[in-house]
C-alpha cells in the first residue's frame, strides 16, 4: 500500500481519544489518518452482493497502521488491548464477504509489509502473510515449484488473506481445499492479550486460523506446501449441450493420469461477457475453461472431444502484465465479468453432493431457468470429486434470493451464503467451528479482532 510515515495529511480528521492514544504509543510505525484514504482502504469486493453493499457501504476504520515487522505489530497489539481499540487485518482486500471491512471502526491493519520469503525447500515454502501470491509464485518458478492452491485473484491477493478468508480455488480439482490435511503446514500468529504473544501453530492446529477472517489471531507467517511447476496451458472447450459439458468435465476431473489445475463449467450466456476471450467463446455455446499440463494435453483431448467438445483455445498460460490468464474468467471472476456490464446480477456459493454432482447441477438450474445461470468448479472435497458452484443469479429482492437458497438446500446442495458478514451465517453449518471459537477466547479475550465477524463469540474479559 506504500503507506507513508507520519506526519499525516492535513485532510486527517479528529480521532477518538482511544485511537489517538494508540497512535501516540507507536513511535515511527507508519500510520495514515486521511479520511478519504482510510475509507477507500476499508472496503473489499462486498459489492458483489446487493445485500452486503447496502449494509457495509458506510463502514470504515479510523486509521490505517502498517507494521514493518513483528516488533511493530506487538507494539500495536499491546496498545490496542490497553485502549480497547478493535483491529481488522487487511491483505489485498480481494474478498467478497466484507472480511476486511471494519465493523466497529478502530485500526485497519495493513499486513503487506510482511512480504519476505524466509526459505524455499522441496515441497514447502515459508513466507510473510502479506506477500502477494502472484509474486510468491514468480519467486518459486526458478525452484521448479509453485503454490498448490490460489484464488482467481492470485495476482493481487496476499497469501495470508487467502488463508484467513478463502477456502480453495484454482488447484482444488487436484488438491482439494485449504481444509484438507496438508494444505496448510504452519502459521505464526500474534495474539491480542494484555501481554500479546507470538504463537506457532503447526499441522492441524493451523486450521484454527483458516477462514476465520482474522478473528483468531493476526497471521504474520505461513508455511505452505508446494507442487511441481508444470508448463500449464489454458484450454477452452465449447459444447452445444451443458449436460455433455458436465460429463466431459467430470471425466477429465476423475482422470487421475491427466495433470490439471482447473476445470470450470460455464453456461451460456456468461461467456458472452468475457471481453478479450470472446473470440474463443462461440455464440450460444457453453464452455469448459481448463488449465492442463502440456504433457497431458493429448490425453485431455481424447476425453473431451468424443463427448462433443470442440477446442477453441489451447495456449500457454500467461500471467505477465498486460495479459489475462484464463483463471481470471473462472471462480468468482466469472461473476465479475458479468458485473462489469450488468450490476443487476449476483451469485451463490454451492457445494453439490459428490454422489450426484451432475444430477444436482442440472436439477437446480432447471428450477430457476430465468434467474440462475450455471457455473461450476470441479473440486476434490473430503477425498471425493464434487463441484463447487458460483452460479450467477439475476437479483430481484432479498426475499427471492433466500427462496432460491432454501430450494437448493432442500435438494441437498450445501450453501455457503455470500450475502452475510458473519462466519456463522455464511457457514453451511450455520455455526462457527468449535475449535476456532474456543481458540479465540484464548488469543482475543476482549473480542477486539475483527469484531462482528464471529457474532456468537462473547468476550471472556470485559
Amino acid at each position: 500500500m506504500n503507506i507513508p510515515a507520519r506526519p499525516v495529511s492535513a485532510e486527517s480528521v479528529a480521532l477518538p481519544a482511544s485511537v489517538q492514544a494508540v497512535i501516540d504509543s507507536l513511535g515511527d510505525v507508519p500510520v495514515v489518518t486521511e479520511e478519504r484514504v482510510v475509507r477507500r482502504k476499508s472496503r473489499d469486493f462486498f459489492w458483489y452482493s446487493p445485500i452486503l453493499n447496502e449494509e457495509l457501504a458506510n463502514k470504515s476504520a479510523d486509521v490505517i497502521v502498517a507494521p514493518r515487522n513483528e516488533d511493530d505489530l506487538l507494539r500495536l497489539a499491546k496498545a490496542c488491548v490497553r485502549h480497547r481499540v478493535p483491529i481488522t487485518p487487511r491483505g489485498g482486500a480481494t474478498g467478497n464477504y466484507g472480511q476486511a471491512v471494519p465493523m466497529e471502526r478502530g485500526v485497519l491493519l495493513d499486513m503487506t509489509g510482511f512480504a519476505e520469503i524466509e526459505w524455499v525447500k522441496p515441497g514447502r515454502v515459508r513466507c510473510g502473510a502479506g506477500l502477494m501470491m502472484g509474486k510468491l509464485d514468480a519467486e518459486l518458478k526458478p525452484h521448479g515449484q509453485e503454490i498448490r492452491l490460489h484464488p482467481s485473484t492470485k495476482r493481487t491477493a496476499t497469501i495470508g488473506g487467502f488463508v484467513a478468508g478463502g477456502s480453495g480455488g484454482v488447484g482444488s480439482v487436484t488438491y482439494g481445499g485449504l481444509r484438507e490435511p496438508g494444505n496448510i503446514l504452519a502459521a505464526r500468529i500474534v495474539t491480542l492479550e494484555d501481554e500479546p504473544r507470538v504463537i506457532e501453530l503447526r499441522g492441524d492446529a493451523a486450521q484454527k486460523i483458516n477462514r476465520a477472517y482474522g478473528t483468531t489471531g493476526i497471521i504474520t507467517t505461513l508455511e505452505m506446501p508446494l507442487g511441481p511447476a508444470w508448463p500449464w496451458y489454458d484450454v477452452i472447450v465449447a459444447f452445444d449441450d451443458f449436460s455433455k459439458l458436465l460429463d466431459a468435465g467430470y471425466a477429465a476431473a476423475t482422470a487421475d493420469g491427466v495433470i490439471k489445475k482447473l476445470i470450470s463449467g460455464i453456461a451460456w450466456p456468461l461467456p458472452d461477457y468475457f471481453g478479450q476471450l470472446k473470440p474463443h467463446c462461440p455464440q450460444g455455446k457453453h464452455i469448459l475453461a481448463c488449465m492442463v499440463a502440456e504433457a497431458s494435453l493429448e490425453s485431455f483431448r481424447d476425453i473431451v472431444t468424443p463427448l462433443g467438445g470442440v477446442i477453441t483455445l489451447e495456449t500457454p498460460t500467461r500471467e505477465e502484465s498486460g495479459s489475462t490468464p484464463l483463471y481470471e474468467y473462472t471462480w468468482n471472476h466469472t461473476t465479475l465479468q458479468m458485473l462489469k456490464t450488468d450490476r443487476t446480477v449476483t451469485y451463490l456459493q454451492c457445494l453439490y453432493p459428490h454422489d450426484r454432482v451432475r444430477q444436482s447441477i442440472l436439477e437446480t438450474a432447471a428450477m430457476f431457468p430465468n434467474e440462475l445461470i450455471p457455473h461450476c468448479e470441479f473440486i476434490r472435497f473430503g477425498g471425493n470429486l464434487s463441484a463447487s458452484a458460483l452460479p450467477v443469479i439475476r437479483y430481484t429482492t432479498k426475499e427471492r434470493l433466500y427462496e432460491i437458497i432454501d430450494a437448493h438446500e432442500a435438494h441437498g446442495v450445501m450453501i455457503a451464503n455470500p450475502h452475510v458478514i458473519s462466519l456463522e451465517d455464511g457457514s453451511r453449518h450455520k455455526r462457527v467451528d468449535a475449535d476456532q471459537s474456543g481458540y479465540k477466547a484464548e488469543v482475543d479475550p476482549y473480542g477486539l479482532l475483527n469484531p462482528g465477524k464471529m457474532k456468537s463469540y462473547v468476550p471472556v474479559k470485559a
